[in-house]
């Protein structure tokens, strides 16, 4: 049975800051999960953040600090630098000469799925968080889904609310909650989650080929679509910057939502047909309705 599991409110101030004031021993969130707060005595594991980036100088520093402000420990970043134009692999170096846990791989521009392979397949840590080289994260955020992946195993993902944000200030991101019947629909899943390194491995990581935008739809529903469960936070821990060029709006085409919906419906016909009785279509919310309908008008004709 899937399930989005909402752990208990927190209050925040953006954007980094959290102010966290739970019971001291335990609290629960619903009759499927408890954390405990002060029961983590186990050695702390490794997190990799990876970072691709491509153009992004102009952000770059930014994203590594909000990671660095992280309270978890211990972390390790790799900036995965995508054939920038600009200066990124130059900040990026000038990063990794201040900060040990910072590690710099250069590539051929191949696109951020790639980059993100790459990074992840180098990377030590037993939990990944991947996070795009202009977006931030809070500084309680990687504790808190740490603690959560460590306390309930069949658990495959935690992300926490979010906003978007830009220049003139932040906008609510209203997130639908997580089900295998909405995830065939949408992606309700930013990719700055935090997942286990062997996960991502066992469903054979990011689709490279899937260059029309929303790999990361795609990466969920290879990781998600026969098992797991899911957890998001109760306080915003990410922050989706919104700029003029990003690859969202340059694949938001009709032709690239097409594109996208025949390479999904190519690739995971089986999970469409269990959860939306066909295939994915083109207005995504109909879709089942639709398909049921067919069925029966093709009874009716034979």
């Amino acid at each position: 049975m899937e399930r989005t599991i909402y752990l208990t409110p927190f209050k925040f101030n953006y954007p980094f800051s959290l102010n966290i004031t739970p019971k001291k021993n335990t609290y629960f969130t619903n009759p499927f999960l408890c954390v405990s707060l002060y029961a983590m005595t186990s050695q702390p594991v490794l997190v990799s953040v990876v970072i691709p980036c491509y153009n992004q100088a102009d952000y770059l520093r930014e994203t590594v600090q909000s990671v660095l402000k992280s309270t978890y420990d211990p972390i390790e970043l790799i900036i995965v630098n995508d054939g920038s134009t600009d200066h990124s692999l130059q900040i990026a170096k000038e990063l990794a000469s201040q900060f040990p846990e910072i590690t710099v791989l250069n590539q051929k521009n191949a696109g951020v799925a790639v980059a993100r392979n790459h990074g992840i397949q180098q990377a030590n840590g037993q939990f990944i968080l991947p996070l795009d080289g202009d977006d931030l994260i809070s500084n309680r955020y990687i504790e808190k889904a740490v603690e959560v992946l460590q306390s309930n195993s069949s658990v495959k993902v935690v992300y926490a609310k979010a906003v978007k944000f830009d220049s003139s200030g932040t906008q609510a991101w209203n997130l639908k909650a997580f089900s295998r019947y909405a995830l065939a629909k949408d992606n309700m899943i930013y990719v700055a989650a935090l997942f286990r390194k062997k996960d991502w491995e066992a469903c054979g990581g990011f689709s490279e080929d899937m260059t029309m935008g929303r790999e990361d739809w795609e990466f969920w529903i290879k990781m998600l679509k026969n098992e797991g469960e899911v957890v998001q936070l109760p306080f915003v821990g990410f922050f989706y910057r919104l700029t003029p060029n990003s690859k969202r709006k340059r694949t938001g085409t009709s032709q690239k939502k097409k594109e996208r919906i025949a390479y999904l419906n190519r690739k995971h016909i089986d999970f469409f047909n269990r959860e939306l009785s066909g295939p994915l279509r083109i207005q995504r919310t109909w879709s089942k309705p639709y398909n049921k309908l067919l069925k029966i008008l093709r009874l009716l004709i034979k």
